[in-house]
């Protein structure tokens, strides 16, 4: 027998207030955790890039996989956005994660056929592997935002962690969406702040042993292959049965969405193409991608500045371009940790609404002025000691998780779910643009220096 979305076991009546669905808490863990594996393999590659230097000291490897990164993410990305409507979320999001556990996984066989060699056939292979994590980025990222844009529910107040309990702060967010994609784009963050903290460890523990930085780098490795295949299984068999997701996603289906089928019937859901047309037997009406882009052009292009000005500086620039100091070869790894760290709280920092930044005039003036770190950090990679330099790689990632957040949670408000999920991956083709121009721009800290 076919169940209709609001007879099949365990669905909320339309009308049912969101308040009484369960899972509201897991739901927030599980998307940080989906966050933090969406980025844990890529930060993985920038936090071990002291040991591809050794390796490879003449290939300039934070510049170089990052550029060979970007180009799949940002086309992969856009063929996905443009074809956004007919592409399943969940196997798109799936296909991602499992894409992410297969080239980190590659990157630790690589080194083990190679005995930690360096050479141009081990350097091909890896940079095969890191175009693997630019595609599987596409896939997740984008379908993650897309997905997590359905969750917005009107009068809705979450409690967004124990911590906040804890120290009993009232910090509340007037609706589901924003809570699911802020933690979501925090676990982007945490996955940073992460991988630099237990390369910091692994540094310690293996810096005076024999071959101690491959040592450290494979166990490094090893964590973060396991944490991708922890988000397949939670994503794959949990986030989708939480009935508060199941409730949205529902709700979703029932404007005209044609992304969330795969995951309803994995919820145990079956969806009637009836249901969700309209009167006159037609899908629900929604602005076209065309018209999204139009209506949020400045979201769009805050996130293309906003991510221009940070790759044009991190990470390339600090691993070639800060020259020589006391911490010796701690000084990039705590300066990558730095950044990290702060891009990781000031996501957090959006939650109090007194000075979450709302306006869309002023969020353009002040990402545009962030153009002003490129000359802050030639003058002080020039003249100024370690000391400033950690401050100002502080306030780059300060800057760019707060600003990030800003736009990503404001610029949904108020679309349909189809428009939500359509908007969400035009978001972030812009997002991925800016980050590949800025990878580009990046080498041109090198004009002059002689080792270009």
């Amino acid at each position: 027998m076919m169940f209709t979305l609001m007879s099949a076991m365990n669905v909320a009546d339309p009308d049912e207030p969101p308040q009484k669905l369960e899972g509201k808490g897991i739901a927030i863990v599980v998307c940080w955790i989906l966050g933090l594996g969406s980025l844990v393999a890529w930060n993985s590659m920038l936090t071990i890039g002291d040991y591809y230097y050794v390796l490879f000291p003449d290939y300039h490897p934070a510049r170089v996989l990052t550029l060979v990164y970007q180009p799949f993410a940002l086309g992969t990305m856009a063929l996905l956005a443009y074809n956004e409507s007919k592409v399943d979320t969940r196997k798109r999001n799936i296909a991602g994660f499992v894409l992410y556990f297969l080239s980190t996984l590659a990157l630790i066989v690589v080194d083990i056929a190679s005995s930690g060699k360096g050479g141009v056939v081990n350097y091909t292979c890896i940079c095969i592997c890191v175009a693997g994590f630019g595609i599987a980025d596409a896939h997740v990222q984008g379908g993650m935002v897309g997905d997590l844009a359905f969750m917005k529910p009107e009068f809705i107040q979450v409690r967004l962690c124990s911590l906040y309990n804890r120290f009993k702060i009232g910090f509340f967010v007037n609706d589901l969406f924003v809570a699911l994609l802020q933690s979501f784009f925090a676990g982007l963050a945490a996955s940073g702040a992460l991988t630099s903290g237990l390369r910091l460890i692994t540094k310690a523990v293996f810096d005076k042993t024999s071959n101690g930085l491959r040592k450290g780098t494979m166990l490094f490795l090893a964590i973060a292959t396991f944490f991708e295949f922890l988000c397949i299984f939670l994503y794959a068999f949990v986030f989708a049965k939480l009935p508060i997701v199941k409730y949205y996603r529902a709700k979703a289906a029932r404007e005209g969405s044609k992304t969330v089928g795969s995951d309803l019937a994995a919820a145990g859901i079956q969806t009637d193409p009836n249901q969700r047309a309209g009167i006159d037997g037609k899908d629900p009406e929604r602005l076209s991608n065309k018209q999204l882009l139009i209506k949020n052009i400045d979201y769009a292009l805050d996130l293309f500045f906003i991510f221009v000005l940070t790759l044009s500086i991190f990470p390339g620039f600090l691993y070639e371009n800060t020259g020589k100091h006391s911490l010796g070869s701690w000084y990039p790894l705590v300066l990558i940790a730095m950044y990290n760290v702060w891009d990781f709280i000031s996501r957090y920092i959006p939650l109090i609404e007194s000075i979450k930044l709302k306006s869309r005039k002023w969020l353009m003036i002040v990402i545009l002025s962030r153009v002003l770190f490129v000359p802050a950090f030639y003058f002080t990679a020039k003249y100024g000691d370690q000391g400033w330099m950690i401050v100002l790689i502080s306030l780059l990632g300060l800057t760019n998780g707060y600003l990030t957040v800003c736009v990503m949670t404001l610029a949904p408000k108020g679309c349909t779910g189809p428009e939500a999920n359509a908007l969400g991956n035009i978001l972030v083709v812009f997002l991925l643009g800016g980050i590949f121009l800025g990878v580009c721009l990046d080498w041109l800290w090198l004009i002059g220096n002689g080792s270009f």
